[in-house]
């Protein structure tokens, strides 16, 4: 690893979380495709529930390796702004995925139902049903799953942006080392 990259589990975590993000917000655009009632949307919550709960854990694990690891410099090219704002966008992306695990586990219980990790462990609500308060958790898990994709967006772009325009490292240092 060069000292201008991340590691390769930093790097790994990196494309894994993106991808479980993605496929999780598809999650919830599948339910409608099914009625209400159909086996099918039930299967596609508990796979919802499943993989936001693997997400949560890879989060921590990748904010302990963040802690444990650190980052790469930034470019000495960007300017104080541009620094401030890059620590800003990663600062929010961070509390994004991990409000967003937290919110999801909270809605679960607040529905009453247990969590159920691919059907290997349940965790059993602790607290009782509180459907007016679950319906307030359901609104900021997804305003913040909306947020989520809205930030990532922009750091992708700010990424390609750093490619290709100011032709700096900032996006190779993320990308797999070339065998």
């Amino acid at each position: 690893m060069s000292a201008n990259a991340y590691s390769s589990t930093q790097k790994a975590l990196h494309w894994l979380l993106f991808i479980l993000v993605l496929g999780l917000y598809g999650l919830t655009y599948g339910e409608a495709l099914f009625e209400r009632g159909d086996p099918n949307r039930t299967t596609i919550w508990w796979l919802h529930i499943s993989f936001g709960l693997l997400l949560a854990g890879l989060v921590v694990w990748r904010v302990l390796l963040r802690f444990r690891k650190g980052a790469p410099p930034l470019p000495t090219s960007m300017t104080s702004m541009e620094r401030t704002l890059a620590k800003v966008g990663h600062l929010a992306l961070y509390t994004l995925l991990i409000a967003i695990p937290i919110l999801g586990i909270l809605l679960t219980w607040l529905r009453g139902d247990p969590l159920s990790f691919f059907d290997l462990f349940t965790i059993p609500a602790p607290f009782q049903q509180d459907k007016d308060t679950a319906r307030t958790i359901q609104e900021l898990h997804g305003l913040c799953a909306n947020g989520i994709l809205i930030l990532a967006g922009i750091h992708s772009l700010a990424a390609l942006w750093h490619h290709f325009i100011r032709k700096d490292d900032i996006l190779e240092r993320m990308l797999p080392e070339a065998h």
